[in-house]
């Protein structure tokens, strides 16, 4: 086995990073390093993590440019859109400082004569995050900034793409002046991390990742009695209701459905539309993908960057290609995008119409730039078929009757209902997911909930 870690840059297949897998001894050191930081961590005040936190996120800020750059070249977001990443974890760090107090806060019982009661959250203890490479910095601030400011201490792996991340958020503690140990990162092969996983020195896995990745964390922490965190896949829908402002529709979801490379696990991944409204939203949403501009992603002007690798595109080429066999219209001619070849992870973006849930590319994730549109005839219909999934991570209708919209939301099995808009984490809202789309919660006061545990506090007054 390698003892080298490499990374191979999408935007030209060039050698990006290449880093050292920590060996034995290296994992060995961290995890007891860990263990004594957060021992001495625990016992810091809210005040002072709250601190040191926001020192943290102020020094990952003023790196935007640099990060940007690097992550353009890890995983292939065109740099035009690379920076935003910056800006979604300042938000959800900041967020998560903000309401760490009320979420921490002791529960106060009602007066019983001649006792007190209360419960407190305690830290569990050693966290370990294991974060994706598709928005490595917002999966992986989810956790790690909460898991902090509750008392524990955190051991990342990031994704062997985008190992500078791991490196920037540790640079940023750093300066923040966070103790030694209670924030690090390994650079772990496969069978190092489920090994780590099953590690009595860890007390809680956060991780975001694919379905069979999620089933690997459940196996090594089996019998451990410790919290696990799945943020896995989606196959996430949208509807577009009668009512609907179309133009808004159109813009909205295949922004949701095309952005960074539809690599997302919330991105929009098949439309639903009223039969009244069919052919107007398919017209102006072919239009709109054809405008995009298929390009390396350090070219200022590139809309759409490659896929991760050239394997992900020619999965979706093959998605879209049996689709097609089975009767789909394909909109969008690939000869359209120069840069589309396969063989490489440039592909062109695709739009679907005459699909139905007998085809792969509506019933399993796809992962790229491609969406399928298929026409519905009433409500009941469209919630049926937003249903029909083996996930249920978020879900989006799109019309002007609010009240009809929360109504339909109420009986859509997901973990995120958005009306007249999609593909966004507010930081207020827990993020979770149902079916093979995971279980846990991260971020709003909720998030805390799983890096802690209740102590109970019983006190007779004499």
């Amino acid at each position: 086995m390698s003892t080298m870690q490499k990374t191979w840059s999408p935007v030209d297949g060039s050698l990006y990073v290449e880093r050292p897998y920590a060996d034995q001894a290296a994992i060995a050191a961290a995890t007891a390093k860990a263990a004594q930081a957060q021992r001495e961590w625990k016992g810091a005040t809210l005040a002072q993590r709250r601190d040191i936190c926001r020192k943290m996120v102020d020094a990952f800020v003023a790196k935007r440019e640099e990060i940007a750059t690097e992550l353009c070249w890890q995983m292939g977001r065109p740099i035009r859109y690379a920076a935003g990443e910056v800006g979604g974890f300042e938000e959800r760090a900041r967020f998560m400082i903000d309401v760490a107090e009320e979420a921490l806060a002791p529960i106060e019982l009602d007066e019983k004569p001649g006792f007190r009661r209360y419960i407190k959250r305690e830290p569990v203890g050693v966290a370990f995050v294991i974060a994706p490479w598709n928005y490595p910095y917002l999966t992986a601030v989810n956790a790690i900034v909460p898991a902090i400011l509750a008392g524990n201490a955190v051991l990342l792996k990031h994704s062997a793409q985008t190992p500078l991340c791991a490196e920037r958020i540790d640079e940023a503690f750093r300066e923040a002046g966070l103790p030694d140990g209670v924030f690090q990162y390994l650079h772990l092969n496969h069978a190092d991390t489920e090994a780590l996983i099953g590690s009595p020195d860890i007390h809680y896995v956060a991780f975001t990742g694919s379905v069979p990745g999620g089933a690997m964390v459940e196996r090594a922490a089996a019998g451990r009695f410790i919290g696990v965190g799945l943020e896995l896949g989606g196959k996430d829908p949208a509807y577009v209701r009668a009512d609907a402002d179309i133009d808004h529709a159109v813009e909205t979801t295949i922004d949701g459905a095309f952005f960074n490379s539809g690599q997302s696990c919330c991105g929009i991944e098949r439309i639903y539309v009223h039969e009244s409204v069919y052919d107007a939203f398919v017209e102006k949403a072919v239009a709109l993908v054809r405008s995009y501009r298929l390009g390396r992603s350090d070219d200022p002007n590139t809309t759409l960057g490659p896929l991760v690798r050239a394997s992900a595109a020619e999965f979706v080429r093959g998605q879209v290609r049996e689709a097609v066999e089975q009767g789909a219209v394909a909109h969008i001619n690939p000869a359209d995008f120069e840069m589309d070849k396969e063989g490489t992870p440039y592909l062109a973006p695709q739009v679907l119409t005459n699909v139905d849930h007998g085809m792969r590319v509506m019933t399993e994730e796809s992962f790229g730039p491609v969406v399928g549109i298929q026409k519905v005839a009433s409500d009941e219909e469209a919630v049926a078929l937003m249903n029909d999934s083996e996930f249920g991570l978020t879900a989006s209708i799109f019309t002007r009757d609010l009240d009809a919209g929360v109504a339909l939301g109420e009986q859509v099995e997901t973990g995120t209902f958005f009306i007249n808009r999609c593909d966004y984490l507010d930081p207020a809202l827990a993020w979770t997911g149902v079916k093979n789309s995971g279980r846990g919660c991260t971020l709003s006061k909720l998030g805390y909930e799983s890096l802690t545990r209740p102590k109970s506090f019983h006190i007779k007054m004499l």
